[in-house]
This record gives C-alpha cells, sequence and structure tokens, in this order.
C-alpha cells in the first residue's frame, strides 16, 4: 500500500486540515475483484480493513469498490454478499463502505432478466445469456443469485467524486453521454435500468465495456481533462482495462501473447498523471489492489 501524502488542504477562512486529521478516516479503492472472493480477504485483512472474521475493523475508514465484482472468478455471489454486509458494518462503525456499478454488474442483470432473448449488436444479434457466458459468467452464481442481489446492484452509482478523486469503473469518455454532472449521470443509468428493457440495458453494457479511452499518450490526457472539467476533480480513478493490457504486456500488436504480464505491485498512473488505474489483473495471475488515496507518487 501507498502512504498517503501530507498535504495540507483548504478546511475554510484560515484553517488548514490534512488528510486523516479531519475527523474522517482512510480513503481507499479496491480495484475489479472478479469473483475472487479469498484474494480479496487477504487484502483487506493486509490493512487492517477487515479482522479473523471477516467483519469491518476500520473505525470511520472509506472505501469505494470500482465495480466487477463477479464472473471469470469462482465466488462472485460471495464478493457481493461481503460487500454488502460491510457496507451496513461500516455504517455503523462511522466509516462507510461503498460500491460503483461496473460493466459486469450491466452484463449479470442482463443475463438474468432477459437471457436469450435477442438484442441487436453492433455484430447482428445477440443475447446477454450468450455474452454473460463467454465474458467468464458462472453457473454457480447465477444459481445463487437473489433478487436482492440485483437489487442492490441495479441501484449502484456509475461516477462519484471522492476528495478530488473521480471514481469511475471504466476508463470511457461514454460517461458524458448520460449527463453534465455526476448526479445527472447516475440519475440517467438508473432510470434507464428501470425500464427494464434488453435494448436499452444492452447498449448501456456495450458503452461500459468500452477501454483504453486514456491510454495513448497524445489523446488520452485530453480525454481525462474532459471528464474532469465536466464532473470535477484532479485524478481519475478506474477499474476495467487491466495494468498489463495498458501497458501492453498482454495482447501486443504483433499478436504475440505468449508472453505473460510482469508482475503488478500498485496502481498505474499514466495520461500525464490524471489517471490511475486500479485493476491489477486478479484474473490473469494479477494481484487485487487495495490502495489508499492520496497516492505518494
Amino acid at each position: 500500500m501507498r502512504t498517503a501524502l501530507r498535504r495540507a488542504v483548504p478546511a475554510g477562512p484560515g484553517l488548514l486540515a490534512v488528510p486523516g486529521t479531519d475527523g474522517l478516516g482512510t480513503r481507499h479503492v479496491v480495484g475489479d475483484v472478479h469473483g475472487y472472493l479469498d484474494e480479496l480477504v487477504t487484502e483487506l485483512q493486509a490493512q487492517g480493513l477487515i479482522d479473523a472474521d471477516h467483519r469491518w475493523s476500520a473505525g470511520n475508514a472509506r472505501i469505494w469498490f470500482l465495480g466487477d465484482f463477479t464472473d471469470r472468478g469462482p465466488d462472485g455471489i460471495g464478493v457481493i454478499d461481503l460487500v454488502m454486509r460491510l457496507s451496513a458494518e461500516a455504517a455503523a462503525a462511522g466509516g462507510y463502505c461503498k460500491a460503483l456499478m461496473g460493466n459486469h454488474e450491466l452484463l449479470l442483470i442482463g443475463a438474468k432478466r432477459f437471457g436469450d432473448t435477442p438484442v441487436a449488436s453492433g455484430a447482428g444479434t445477440a443475447t446477454f445469456q450468450a455474452a454473460w457466458l463467454l465474458n467468464g459468467g458462472q453457473r454457480t452464481d447465477m444459481e445463487r443469485l437473489e433478487d436482492v442481489h440485483l437489487q442492490w446492484m441495479s441501484r449502484l452509482d456509475a461516477a462519484v467524486l471522492v476528495d478530488g478523486h473521480l471514481l469511475l469503473h471504466s476508463d470511457t469518455t461514454a460517461y458524458l453521454d448520460y449527463g453534465d454532472s455526476i448526479e445527472d449521470v447516475n440519475d440517467t443509468i438508473h432510470e434507464l435500468l428501470n425500464r427494464n428493457d434488453a435494448d436499452i440495458t444492452w447498449d448501456l453494457f456495450r458503452k461500459f465495456t468500452k477501454r483504453f479511452a486514456f491510454r495513448d499518450e497524445e489523446t488520452g490526457p485530453q480525454a481525462v481533462r474532459e471528464l474532469l472539467d465536466t464532473y470535477g476533480g484532479g485524478r481519475v480513478v478506474h477499474g476495467h482495462s487491466p495494468i498489463p493490457y495498458l501497458l501492453g504486456e498482454v495482447g501486443t500488436e504483433d499478436g504475440d501473447e505468449s508472453r505473460g504480464p510482469e508482475a503488478v505491485n500498485g496502481p498505474h498512473v499514466y495520461a500525464e498523471g490524471l489517471a490511475i488505474a486500479m485493476d491489477g489483473g486478479v484474473t490473469m495471475a494479477g494481484k487485487l489492489l487495495v490502495v489508499q488515496l492520496p497516492l505518494n507518487d
């Protein structure tokens, strides 16, 4: 875990506050979990956020999960159950544990609601069920999926501003299609999901599956600035795209995928320092990242 910056920030006329001494606890973000419950528990325990019984032990600390709780890994529903319980325990202790909606939440919602109902996609006709299985859907997750899980996922926000960090799941500018403020984006996406329409839900999933908007050295920083100028904040923090992909270590342009990713030890700061990538690639033998903000980079 990286050490938090001890930088003074304004706290009112004539006053200065230092992060960690303003009455609020530490801030943490968690990258894509994708069903790897054991790895998540290990990381949360290593940082003193949960105890040996998997209970909240972080007092008034604040944690944001960046989405993608299920698919590919063995126990996505177990991950959701843990985060839901920690949310209640954190609130009782004066902290919070909250989560953003990832594209795999949209995919699981669609697979449960619409199954094999055909939807119009850019490649012709598709179904949520087929896309879910193709993208690592686990049948045991579907068997254990309950209405309480669906309701929780469908109410997750898509974006939030936390202490000058714009938290998103996906490294895309598609958020701009849904409003000029964070509140508008979240309200619009919730309203669209509540229509219970297969094609509308598919379009949401398709847009938030886009990636790499910040990776290009020439156009990436400007894409980040467009989001920050619209929604506020000094940095974007996102998941979705595994750091090995962003670094070009997997799936290179020459088609050589024989070389595995190098070890991921922490978040990837890029786009002229404006973006922080948090998907450590746990699905490809990488690292599930739990990181304290702000970074000392």
